[in-house]
C-alpha cells in the first residue's frame, strides 16, 4: 500500500506562481518515476511533467519553460515538486501526482494522489 500526499494547490492570478508537492510513503522498494498530470473539466487527463529515478525530465509542450519538476535531494523522502511560473488561465485543472514504483514481491505499480485544484484567474 502506497500513500501520496499532495499539497500546494490554490487560486492565483495569471502570471503568478505556485509550487506543488507530493510525498510518497509505504511499501516502495524503488521509485522508477514520479510525475504530475492534470485534468481540466471536460478534458482527458494529460501528462504535465515527470522525472525518472535517474533525473531525466519530460514536459508537456504547453508548460515547457514555465514549469519545473524536481525531486527532493534525499531520494529516500520520495517527494516530487512542481514549480509553476507564469501561470495562465488554461493551466486551471485538478493536478494529480503519479508514482511508478517497484513494490511488494518485486512487481511494478502505478499509484495516484487524490488531486489538488489549481485555479488561475485572468
Amino acid at each position: 500500500q502506497v500513500q501520496l500526499v499532495e499539497s500546494g494547490g490554490g487560486l492565483v492570478q495569471a502570471g503568478g506562481s505556485l509550487k506543488l508537492s507530493c510525498a510518497a510513503s509505504g511499501s516502495i522498494e524503488r521509485i522508477n518515476a514520479m510525475g504530475w498530470y492534470r485534468q481540466a473539466p471536460g478534458k482527458q487527463r494529460e501528462l504535465v511533467a515527470d522525472i525518472t529515478s535517474g533525473g531525466i525530465t519530460n514536459y508537456a509542450n504547453s508548460v515547457w519553460g514555465r514549469f519545473t519538476i524536481s525531486r527532493s535531494r534525499d531520494n529516500a523522502k520520495n517527494t516530487v515538486y512542481l514549480q509553476m511560473n507564469s501561470l495562465k488561465p488554461e493551466d486551471t485543472a485538478v493536478y494529480y501526482c503519479n508514482v511508478k514504483y517497484r513494490g511488494t514481491y518485486g512487481y511494478n505499480y502505478n499509484s495516484w494522489g487524490q488531486g489538488t485544484q489549481v485555479t488561475v484567474s485572468s
